[in-house]
């Protein structure tokens, strides 16, 4: 065995573990754990252990491969009964907001920076896509309500599809990129169009072909899933189409169909998707050279304020104004729209193709988003008290691998009563929940108990609801009711329906 090797190993299997640990220890202290990855990647490069790594392309090859694994796994966890309302906004923040946010930032950076506009306009596309990783990890963790949460999730699902598009063709030397304007903007139509409608054949096909495989082992479910995922960006890639929209498409399809061992399933690729976290943000890490940041600082600085000051804002109240969205949740939407992984791996697309100003345009970048996401992530929820967006009596699924839950069709929902909420002092037969849900424990003081139907639930209580599929969006529309008006919400005509007010 090559001794190299097994020092590879050793380390690989070392950085996995510790950037484990490291999740735990970062909610705890407030810090996005996609930084302490950073900071892992960094210790090992040049700077650290002496670890030298410069290989932009293997970077973006790697990138995108992580990128589909994590883009998979919001398509595999996303509801379509949350998603289907917001996708017009979610598709038009992805395309028309994507484009209102180039211009702006392009045009900052050449007006204060000084570059030339093709630099100029790839640092706006470079940096108008939000990350899938940052705002799954970041936004899951709070209590919000579902069509903010949804219309984010989607729009950094969505976004990247275009935004790629765009960066290559921007990267692209001038002999490449000879056709006129309209022939590009009908090739990206193309592209997104044929990437979507691939996603669409590869998750109703994966849908039908699981239902009726009867596997040997239920372990093959999970794999053939994520294998479904991956196959739908490699057939578009080959159709010249967005594999990336594609990915997303499969995984919505897929992860909405009652497939055996759903629940494995989703375990599986959540558990791939740190994985590919893990090991994108150390790579970058290790890509960095720590001595040529001081110098991008300034410029870093400059191109998010200009990001997060007027091209975020501005692109959100472009896209959302047709769709009748509130101011608050146009503010929430704006501070939100976090940078992670996602714009350094798009910044490696003009560092391979050798565009001139790429070395300066990855630094900035990696820059950018370590202070920005270290800002953005850790004011998210005061952010959104203060422009009363929570909701705090939100359910979250929790995923369960038993196989009662699968046999049932069911999903286990946790629900906290925070202060403020009607719900402390409400019975829990007074709940009214429809047929099919019931609350199976209340873990109060530490201390769980079965409750029966006298039981009056207390602030500080958490509740495990078990919810037949048919009837968990009602569930939680009674929930967000009895928690907003009480015992008698109905009376008061609330039926726990997502308010833009």
């Amino acid at each position: 065995m090559n001794p190299g090797f097994d020092v590879a190993l050793l380390l690989g299997a070392a950085v996995v573990l510790v950037a484990v640990g490291a999740v735990r220890l970062s909610s705890r202290l407030g810090v996005p754990s996609l930084l302490v990855y950073l900071a892992l990647g960094v210790a090992l490069g040049e700077s650290g252990l002496g670890i030298r790594f410069d290989d932009a392309e293997l970077t973006r090859t790697l990138g995108f491969c992580a990128l589909i694994v994590i883009i998979a796994e919001g398509g595999l966890t996303a509801r379509w009964s949350t998603l289907r309302p917001v996708l017009g906004l979610a598709a038009t923040l992805s395309t028309l907001g994507v484009l209102v946010s180039i211009v702006l930032v392009g045009l900052a950076v050449h007006l204060l920076l000084g570059l030339d506009w093709r630099l100029a306009m790839l640092y706006g596309a470079v940096l108008s896509s939000t990350d899938a990783a940052a705002v799954f990890a970041t936004l899951r963790r709070l209590r919000l309500p579902p069509r903010l949460v949804a219309t984010l999730e989607a729009e950094s699902g969505m976004n990247d599809a275009p935004v790629v598009l765009l960066v290559v063709l921007l990267s692209r030397s001038a002999a490449e990129a000879a056709h006129p304007w309209w022939y590009e903007a009908l090739l990206l139509g193309y592209e997104l169009g044929v990437g979507a409608a691939v996603g669409a054949a590869a998750g109703l096909a994966g849908r039908w072909a699981l239902r009726r495989a009867a596997l040997p082992s239920a372990g093959l479910y999970p794999i053939a899933a994520v294998g479904l995922t991956v196959l739908a960006y490699a057939a578009g890639a080959v159709l010249h189409a967005s594999g990336f929209l594609a990915v997303y498409v499969a995984g919505v399809l897929l992860g909405n169909a009652r497939l055996p061992h759903r629940q494995a399933i989703l375990g599986f690729a959540d558990g791939l998707a740190w994985l590919a976290q893990i090991g994108l943000f150390v790579l970058l890490g290790l890509l960095v050279s720590p001595g040529r940041l001081d110098a991008a600082v300034l410029p870093a600085v400059v191109a998010g304020l200009a990001l997060v000051l007027v091209a975020r804002p501005l692109s959100v109240a472009v896209s959302a104004w047709p769709f009748g969205v509130g101011l608050r949740e146009q503010g929430f939407l704006s501070w939100a729209g976090l940078r992670g992984a996602v714009p350094v791996v798009l910044a490696t697309i003009p560092l391979s193709e050798r565009v001139p100003g790429a070395d300066r345009l990855f630094d900035v970048v990696f820059v950018l988003v370590v202070i920005f996401t270290l800002l953005q992530a850790s004011t998210l929820a005061p952010v959104a008290r203060r422009l009363g967006v929570t909701a705090p009596a939100e359910a979250a699924e929790i995923r369960v691998e038993t196989a009662p839950l699968e046999r049932m069709r069911a999903d286990l929902l946790q629900l906290e009563v925070p202060p403020g909420s009607r719900l402390g002092g409400v019975h829990v037969d007074e709940l009214r929940l429809p047929v099919g849900a019931s609350v199976t424990l209340v873990l109060r003081d530490g201390v769980g108990f079965v409750p029966g139907p006298d039981t009056r639930l207390k602030v500080g209580d958490s509740l495990l609801i078990v919810a037949t599929a048919g009837v968990r969006d009602e569930t939680e529309r009674r929930l967000r009711a009895v928690s907003r008006r009480g015992r008698l919400a109905r009376w008061f005509g609330e039926y726990g329906e997502d308010r833009d007010d």
